[in-house]
């Protein structure tokens, strides 16, 4: 399912009619990836936004109406946010570029997450959570949050499809988006060889090989050991010592325990090579100066990620790594600069502008733990709740 919506997924190099399909729908190499919608609409290398429209995702959302709350993100805190307010009546929409879930929705198995002993997929955790939100009336709209009005109220969001949505109060929880290693030809092998989620598709694809996964926190240990079930090898590169200080105790004695795991410390990716597909990877030794090629043909980079304010546009205040800062972080001066208009002080979660709030990854200071995101989805709609009563 994607997006809750059923398809057929069709590997261009395994799937032995692939040609036939291509051919008779007149599709070119140049113009993959390709949707055919219902055998009759094809959409050629399509934006989100077109698939969004062609499957008719949005067209029940009315994107002027002034909602209580509009939730930018979807992940695990975004979610959160939706269920519980949407739970205690407020009008709540929710954007999101992609599908529900975020970074945690590309989890193959989280396994430290309160009331569930034998684990659950990040995607399985998401489309729980968005069913219930569905449930208690929140909506989803796929778009991109542009930018942000902040000067005004009520606040409006600026999406990529062109709608200005206004909001009484904002819950921002982009999240952050994947850190690329500086790799000659890395983007050459995005998706055909380089992958920066483990999922079930992935597993597919790479059953039966060797291949490596790049990070030492806990999502590369869920890669490694999810991985692990299907490939023969997995080479698991680290530039540090060791795990200990990045990675839960779980999770490393789960990969001291599978075999088909080798950890190799102070180690990092020097090279990508190959055609039209990744073919070869070259990794370097920190400390024995030693380099290795490897015929192996995936890679998964799983070495965090860098926050999503740019849509922010300078319409609140950042730390200097770019992440958000909230209640107590901000400063006298950063209130000042701001022309912070209350005489109240920011809320625990609260943003240099009022009413607009941020949870998640992509706020500073946050645990990078599902539990926590969804504790500050849910914490911040009790201080909506306080802004809007005034």
């Amino acid at each position: 399912m994607c997006n809750g919506h059923p398809y057929a997924y069709i590997d261009l190099e395994r799937d032995p009619d692939v040609q036939n399909l291509l051919e008779s729908f007149h599709i070119a190499a140049g113009e993959i990836p390709v949707v055919i919608y219902r055998g009759q609409v094809v959409l050629r290398n399509p934006t989100n936004q077109q698939i969004a429209d062609c499957l008719g995702f949005n067209q029940t959302v009315d994107q002027t109406q002034i909602r209580d709350v509009v939730v930018v993100g979807a992940g695990p805190s975004g979610l959160a946010a939706a269920v519980y307010g949407a739970s205690e009546g407020l009008d709540v929409l929710v954007l999101e570029t992609n599908a529900p879930g975020g970074q945690a929705g590309s989890s193959s198995r989280i396994e430290n997450y309160l009331g569930f002993p034998t684990g659950i997929t990040g995607q399985e955790l998401a489309g729980r959570a968005y069913t219930q939100a569905e449930k208690f009336g929140a909506q989803l709209l796929i778009a991109t949050g542009k930018r942000l009005s902040c000067d005004r109220t009520p606040h409006i969001v600026e999406a990529d499809n062109g709608a200005r949505i206004p909001a009484r109060t904002i819950v921002i929880a982009t999240g952050a988006q994947y850190r690329r290693p500086q790799l000659e030809n890395l983007s050459r092998f995005e998706g055909a060889g380089v992958y920066y989620g483990a999922t079930f598709v992935e597993a597919q694809l790479c059953s039966g090989d060797e291949v490596v996964v790049v990070g030492g926190a806990n999502s590369a240990g869920q890669a490694a050991v999810f991985l692990a079930q299907t490939a023969s090898r997995v080479y698991m590169l680290v530039r540090s010592a060791g795990l200990a200080e990045t990675m839960s105790s779980y999770l490393i004695r789960r990969i001291d325990e599978t075999p088909a795991i080798e950890l190799r410390t102070h180690t990092e990716i020097a090279a990508l090579r190959g055609d039209d597909h990744l073919e070869s990877v070259t990794w370097h030794n920190s400390q024995t100066q030693a380099s290795e090629e490897h015929a192996i043909r995936h890679v998964f980079i799983m070495t965090g990620g860098d926050p999503n304010t740019q849509w922010l546009d300078g319409c609140i205040v950042l730390d200097g790594k770019g992440f958000i800062k909230t209640g107590p972080n901000l400063s006298p001066e950063d209130l000042s600069a701001s022309r912070w208009p209350l005489a109240r002080q920011p809320f625990l979660l609260e943003t240099s502008s009022p009413g607009v709030f941020a949870v998640g990854d992509v706020r500073g200071g946050s645990i990078k733990r599902v539990a926590s995101a969804v504790g500050e989805g849910s914490i911040a709609i009790s201080f909506v709740h306080q802004v809007l009563q005034k």
